[in-house]
């Protein structure tokens, strides 16, 4: 009789998510997203989930802090409808809904806002939810877990890094991959367009007179970024 293995569905099975043009998120596993426009890259790679009219998004966040979203800073990227919101009052519910998100596999992307970066048990409890939605679900589920500074959560599948760089009519940022599975680090410049299409380009070193620290984001309520992480 011939056998079966453990685990008939791994992440490996399933085609990683394509974003920015040219960049790939592993689906069925967590990543983290820090820096002070990591809501602003979330976003992005929600609108590769579905464009601006798919699927909806869970976005998970905490009920004791300031920060939310505004649709006027939304609408760039995708329809503010998309976004389901959970706010947890304990800051044991923010990991314990994320768990419960992405476990069904019923949403392709489940977004986590958390004050501090989780513990490697709670990432690999992440990791198995999203395994588990993905093999007994009706999509592969990838989980982002916002953190702030550079982030440092242990176990996660990649981690990346979003900073303002906004010029005169020009909205800019850079991307850093800080670390990968499966690629190494590496720093893009993303553009958007007047259009509001987003592009990415290697990272060009400004000259001396103008290497100076990046302006805070001053757009406002309706901007397209969080640079400073106000909520937009």
């Amino acid at each position: 009789m011939p056998t079966q293995p453990l685990c008939a569905t791994t992440p490996d099975r399933h085609p990683a998510l394509p974003f920015l043009g040219g960049l790939r998120m592993a689906r069925a596993r967590v990543h983290e997203v820090c820096g002070p426009a990591r809501r602003t890259l979330a976003l992005m790679v929600a609108q590769e989930t579905g464009g601006q009219t798919g699927g909806p998004v869970i976005w998970i966040q905490a009920g004791w802090l300031p920060e939310r979203l505004f649709p006027d800073g939304i609408s760039p990227f995708i329809a503010p409808a998309r976004l389901i919101f959970i706010t947890a009052r304990r800051a044991e519910d923010l990991l314990w809904s994320m768990e419960e998100a992405l476990r069904p596999g019923a949403v392709a992307l489940v977004v986590a806002d958390l004050p501090v970066p989780p513990g490697l048990v709670a990432v690999r409890r992440l990791h198995l939810a999203a395994q588990t939605g993905a093999a007994e679900g009706r999509v592969a589920p990838l989980g982002l877990i916002l953190t702030p500074g550079e982030g440092g959560a242990p176990g996660v599948e990649s981690r990346w890094h979003l900073a303002p760089r906004h010029g005169p009519g020009q909205d800019r940022w850079r991307l850093e991959r800080l670390r990968a599975r499966a690629d190494p680090p590496k720093v893009w410049q993303v553009d958007m367009s007047a259009t509001g299409a987003l592009g990415l380009g290697q990272m060009r070193r400004p000259p001396p007179a103008m290497a100076t620290e990046p302006r805070p984001d001053s757009f406002s309520a309706g901007a397209r970024d969080m640079g400073d992480d106000r909520p937009i």
